[in-house]
């Protein structure tokens, strides 16, 4: 009879450490389909992008695109968007209303104005320094006529990326998208615009688009998937 016990006793006790074990391997194989589930989830999210061109011009979801990578053709002139221009001139007239003083630098600029500027630029400061900061001729937003670039009646820290610590600069970094406009070189993205830091640089995209892509934190490029 006692050796019947013990017997039992064992077999139990065999049993228990065999269940133990279980727990420890479901766990794992729930911690798999997690990192499954997750992966699948991520690929589902990923956004595609619609590419037209058309006469020679460039569209990504709709939206003109132009920089580094992608030109407009010598011919394109469509000067200033009056649309572009009515909306800044609410930003400028909304800043105004703040006690600041914006002041309109420069706007739609030919295929020909920027090879003057270009060049111009390459002879002061050298091709590689230049193409920092200017735009190669047909590559410039200026001649989609949707680009502005505002200064403030002071001057002193235009088309400067001091311009960020005046007050209007850091007004446009916080309004410019109410108005339909985003901060087309924002700072830190050299890498991916190709260009320095520009906080004077406004481009029109339209209020629920400009609202978007601010939100987001990303540049146009990263925005439209080209980066």
């Amino acid at each position: 009879m006692r050796k019947l016990f013990v017997i039992l006793l064992s077999a139990m006790l065999l049993t228990a450490c065999q269940e133990s074990k279980t727990p420890v391997e479901i766990k794992d194989t729930t911690q798999n389909n997690k990192k499954e589930t997750l992966q699948v989830k991520e690929k589902q999210e990923a956004t595609i992008h619609h590419k037209e061109i058309k006469d020679g011009i460039t569209y990504i979801d709709g939206i003109l695109i132009v920089n580094k990578d992608i030109a407009l053709p010598k011919t394109y002139h469509p000067d200033v968007s009056q649309v572009a221009n009515q909306h800044l001139n609410e930003l400028i007239a909304a800043g105004h209303e703040e006690g600041l003083n914006f002041v309109l630098r420069s706007a739609f600029r030919s295929y020909e104005t920027q090879t003057s500027l270009y060049n111009q630029y390459v002879t002061r400061d050298g091709q590689e320094k230049a193409d920092t900061y200017s735009a190669r001729p047909g590559h410039s937003e200026h001649q989609t006529g949707l680009a502005f670039d505002l200064g403030n009646i002071e001057g002193t820290d235009d088309f400067m990326e001091s311009f960020e610590d005046t007050k209007e600069g850091e007004w446009l970094k916080s309004h410019a998208h109410e108005y339909g406009f985003i901060i087309r070189y924002p700072k830190g993205k050299t890498d991916i615009t190709g260009y320095q830091y520009e906080p004077w640089h406004l481009r029109y995209l339209g209020k629920p688009t400009a609202e978007k892509v601010y939100e987001s934190g990303l540049t146009l490029e990263e925005y439209l998937g080209l980066k």
